[in-house]
């Protein structure tokens, strides 16, 4: 029997249009491996919600792998050290991966590639990062000619079939038991929602992306209305690797009518990682020199409002509705995650990365690329982002993309008031168990603008 070859698996947990599984299993024994690495990504450790997802979407891989005669090797430590231990211990080969662009996996592919014979693939994203560039060959910064760029080269290529088998080693290494990696909350079990919305894994990404192309051709006209739910809800799926970028395209882009709008958004998540693959520290610093100096609010006024903005007791029920969705499903329309972000931002005057980490414990499509490029477009302080003095009026916004059925499912305080009044209840009909808002619309955008000047220097 030849000798054995590694998968190394990270964000890329499926079997179909796979090109690190799919060459592996063609030059013999494959071992698939996934490895928890806490030391590696140190201050961006997975959040809560996508360790919650980590292991279902694992169980799920090894349950699939295992009906093919092969099973999933779980190893925790630094990748660095458990991969060449590995490959002693088994004899492989080489290692096969998909390549990650988040800086943290960057370094360390070339720490794990010093060691072992490292084969990277490209597959995560609809062209590689760093490909799509400007006719004198610079990365792009602005979206927009980023996406003309990319759709020039699209569609993808088609997406590739699971292999039909795969060769199983003459023995396999020692795994860890996942149950024994306390992936799961317990004390308490606040996962219920989770357990209600999502099925983590390959299948559960198919059925998603199934159900979506039934609506992928009125995507335009719904993807605002957080009553109806109108985005795809690919996005955890994307992030966990469970379904691949082609995949989705090649499934709806011949659907008609907005679709087009839907493709755009998968360009978007290839234009973050374009922006992150130049500014690796993208999620903790802002693009903007004005931004470094920018007044933001701090002491315990700011740390209650905070703490009241997480908890969905601002007083605005479009941004409390999302705020509870969020921590009840580890999900947020999308929409609505605007709203929320501009209200911390500019309604509270809180620096974004408070929001960003937030967002990074508590949804389960926690992405670097994704999640720090979208802060930064609604703070003004990205290489391509909104204007600060731009501010989101919410109780206008909700009444704009119909939300009353949206605030009365995740704000039952307000449940019983018409639509008239939901949005924005009056003092007579507020109830006396939902909040008094942490402050005026008015006040709140004077408050910004004013703060703009000042780290303007004006």
């Amino acid at each position: 029997m030849s000798s054995p070859v590694i998968v190394w698996l990270r964000r890329d947990l499926r079997l179909s249009d796979q090109p690190a599984i799919a060459e592996a299993a063609g030059k013999g024994p494959v071992i698939p491996v996934y490895i928890l690495d806490d030391e590696t990504l140190k201050h961006r450790v997975m959040g809560g919600a996508s360790r919650w997802w980590l292991h279902h979407s694992l169980a799920s891989l090894d349950a699939t792998l295992r009906e093919k005669g092969s099973c999933l090797i779980l190893r925790r430590g630094k990748c660095e050290d458990v991969l060449p231990r590995l490959v002693e211990e088994t004899g492989a080969c080489e290692v096969h991966a998909l390549r990650h662009y988040e800086p943290w996996w960057r370094n360390a592919e070339k720490a794990v590639g010093k060691a072992v014979t490292l084969c990277l693939h490209h597959g995560n994203y609809l062209a590689p990062p760093g490909s799509v560039t400007t006719g004198s060959g610079s990365p792009y910064k602005i979206y927009t000619p980023f996406w003309r760029a990319l759709n020039e080269r699209m569609p993808p290529s088609e997406p590739q079939r699971r292999p039909q088998k795969m060769e199983a080693p003459d023995s396999w290494p020692k795994s860890d038991d996942l149950g024994h990696w306390n992936l799961l909350p317990t004390k308490p079990d606040w996962a219920g929602g989770l357990r209600d919305m999502w099925e983590p894994g390959e299948e559960g990404a198919k059925k998603r992306l199934r159900t979506f192309k039934d609506e992928a051709a009125r995507y335009e006209s719904q993807r605002n209305l957080p009553a109806v739910e109108g985005t795809s809800m690919l996005s955890p799926h994307l992030h966990f690797g469970e379904v691949s970028p082609s995949q989705a395209w090649h499934a709806v882009s011949s659907k008609g009518g907005t679709v087009s709008t839907f493709l755009g958004e998968l360009g978007w998540r290839d234009y973050a990682q374009n922006v992150i693959l130049q500014f690796p520290d993208y999620g903790s610093k802002s693009a903007r020199d004005n931004f470094e100096s920018f007044p933001w609010r701090s002491g315990k006024a700011a740390q209650d409002d905070l703490k009241a903005w997480q908890q969905g007791r601002t007083g605005y029920p479009i941004v409390d509705a999302g705020m509870r969705q969020l921590w009840h499903t580890g999900w947020m329309h999308n929409r609505v995650r605007m709203i929320a972000a501009s209200f911390l931002i500019k309604h509270l005057l809180i620096d974004w990365r408070e929001g960003e980490q937030w967002f990074w414990d508590t949804l389960v499509d926690a992405d670097y690329a994704s999640n720090s490029v979208n802060w930064q477009w609604t703070a003004g302080s990205g290489v391509d982002s909104n204007m600060f003095v731009r501010i989101m009026a919410p109780l206008t916004q909700s009444e704009k993309f119909n939300a009353a059925a949206y605030i009365r499912e995740w704000v039952p305080e307000l449940a019983n008031l018409p639509d008239g009044e939901i949005h924005d209840p009056s003092p007579v009909c507020r109830p006396k168990d939902y909040p008094d808002r942490r402050i005026e619309h008015r006040a709140a955008r004077e408050r910004a603008l004013a703060a703009w000047d000042e780290a303007k220097g004006e």
